[in-house]
This record gives C-alpha cells, sequence and structure tokens, in this order.
C-alpha cells in the first residue's frame, strides 16, 4: 500500500477549500482517504492553513510522499 500526502478539493466554483489527507496512491483526487491532516483555504487572508503536525510527522516517517503543492505548504509551516 504506498499512500502519499495530496490535497482533497471542496467548495463551490470559484470558492476552493481544500484538505490535506493521506491516501492510497491509487485512489482519486476526491476518494475515501485513510486519514484527514488538515486544511487549506486559499481565498482566506490570515491562517490559511490548519495542519496536525504530529500526524503528518508520523505518515513522513512511515514513508508517505507528499505532493508538490502539499511539500510547498508543509515547507512554509516548517514541517520537512
Amino acid at each position: 500500500m504506498s499512500v502519499v500526502l495530496r490535497m482533497k478539493k471542496f467548495g463551490t466554483k470559484k470558492k476552493p477549500y481544500f484538505r490535506i489527507v493521506a491516501i492510497t496512491k491509487s485512489k482519486k483526487r476526491d476518494g475515501e482517504p485513510v486519514e484527514e491532516l488538515g486544511h487549506y483555504d486559499p481565498k482566506k487572508v490570515t491562517d490559511k492553513v490548519k495542519i496536525n503536525k504530529e500526524r503528518i510527522e508520523y505518515w513522513l516517517s512511515a514513508g508517505a510522499i507528499p505532493s508538490s503543492t502539499v511539500k510547498s505548504i508543509l515547507k512554509k509551516q516548517g514541517i520537512k
């Protein structure tokens, strides 16, 4: 089972909202995740990102691969 950290899209047209999830690589973008780890709201001015650092660090140590977008979000939050 290959797990990746990526974003799951919610919201409406022109009002996107994303959840950061741990999901099996073969699942679709909006498929059933293994675990939800946080959320990202690109339209919000402050507090755009809320994440569970302990669980993200756990998944990274377990071998989960973050997508390029999630990797840049984690880098801005101070997580490798």
